[in-house]
């Protein structure tokens, strides 16, 4: 009754414990199966003659937080035609040490953003073992989305310094991980995807990359470019930043860290400040009429990317452009400059409202995994990872 019990416990069928051994970081269980008759893998026919036994030291998930064994007491039967050959068992495939649910815990491990070495420790299995199970994974190339979404992460892997992602930006999914960013790669990528499959994805977003444009036009045709949201706002951060920064030069020490410090101030929206900070902030913007101006540029551009009404985005934002370029303001005018090249794509973003942030965030994760791997090298074995953590 109690060895019932302790196999129902270990969810093995047709197994019986016939003793169990503890040690202080391990648990060893001794198993047996009741003799029945096979088939032969060579001849077919049925047989039930015992050749001999043989034990067999098998790695299974961890029990207690200990290392768990199973020493089976392995069958070997002899069929008439000469074959010998050992039993089959469920939860064991054949020439194998470990169990089927050992791998299905390393597997399960994979998803988490840990390190191979963890997981290797955690499963009481080699390194190698855990990167051979991650060489078998595979995920296939899947159709293309309504809604694409392309960009680069710093992967360092043996393909390049830089590797490409691709999301669906609807389903918020990674589809694939491409190991260069080249527009070579990815025309030679792309080609190979059948015709109606690129015809159906309708919005392609991306940064303020040429070469994604490029690739946009030509072989996705009835999409509409969308540039994210991050990439042209920071334009005009990057923008009063600047005349700051020139500013500052001219300034006396005091005044120059000073603010170097409240910079902050001048890049938050103007109207979620408290009232006393909004006076200092107006005590900064006298200091200079390009910092004044260049102050009222941003809260323009921004309230212009907060409202709801594509109506009057459109219509503002021509007219930011215009006031920009007559402001005299070098930095102001060259992010005027960007925005007229990019216009068409930058109001789609307004009209459609598809972004790259759940490409953004994918790679932060990205990220996480390649800190705690210190780097990883091989490009199949980090798209494996990558794709098998994301989805």
């Amino acid at each position: 009754m109690q060895s019932n019990s302790i196999s129902k416990l270990l969810k093995l069928k047709e197994v019986q414990v016939k003793n169990i051994d503890y040690g202080d970081h391990f648990i060893k269980f001794f198993l047996e199966t009741k003799p029945k008759e096979h088939s032969c893998p060579c001849c077919g026919s049925k047989t039930s003659k015992i050749h001999d036994y043989r034990n067999q030291v098998i790695k299974d998930i961890p029990l207690q937080f200990q290392r768990t064994y199973f020493v089976l007491k392995k069958r070997r039967y002899v069929c008439s035609c000469g074959k010998r050959f050992y039993e089959s068992y469920d939860f064991l495939p054949r020439y194998s040490r470990m169990t089927i649910r050992l791998v299905h815990f390393i597997c399960k491990e994979l998803t988490k953003t840990i390190s191979i070495t963890d997981i290797a420790h955690s499963a009481n299995v080699s390194v190698s073992t855990i990167l051979r199970i991650l060489n078998v994974i595979n995920y296939p190339t899947p159709s293309l989305p309504k809604v694409l979404c392309i960009d680069e992460f710093k992967g360092n892997a043996e393909t390049g310094k830089y590797q490409c992602i691709i999301v669906d930006g609807k389903k918020n999914r990674v589809l694939d991980i491409l190991p260069d960013r080249s527009q070579n790669h990815l025309i030679d990528y792309f080609k190979q995807v059948p015709r109606y499959d690129r015809h159906r994805v309708e919005f392609f977003v991306s940064d303020m990359w040429q070469p994604y444009v490029d690739i946009a036009r030509n072989y996705f045709p009835n999409a509409k470019i969308i540039i994210d949201k991050y990439h042209f706002i920071r334009q005009v951060t990057w923008a009063i930043e600047k005349v700051r920064k020139r500013l500052q030069r001219s300034m006396p020490i005091n005044l120059r860290k000073y603010y170097k410090r409240s910079r902050r101030l001048l890049l938050t929206r103007y109207y979620k400040l408290k009232d006393e900070t909004k006076k200092t902030v107006d005590l900064m913007l006298q200091y200079n009429d390009d910092l004044r101006l260049a102050h009222r540029l941003k809260e323009w551009f921004y309230e212009i990317c907060q409202s709801n009404k594509y109506s009057y985005q459109r219509t503002a934002f021509y007219d930011w452009i215009k006031n920009a370029e007559k402001s005299g303001i070098p930095e102001f005018e060259a992010c005027a400059n960007t925005y007229r090249h990019w216009a068409k794509e930058i109001l789609n973003a307004f009209k459609y409202g598809y972004t790259n942030g759940p490409t953004e965030g994918f790679n932060n994760k990205i990220k996480v995994l390649k800190r705690i791997s210190y780097g990883v090298r091989n490009f199949h074995r980090f798209r494996n990872r990558i794709l098998h953590i994301t989805n």
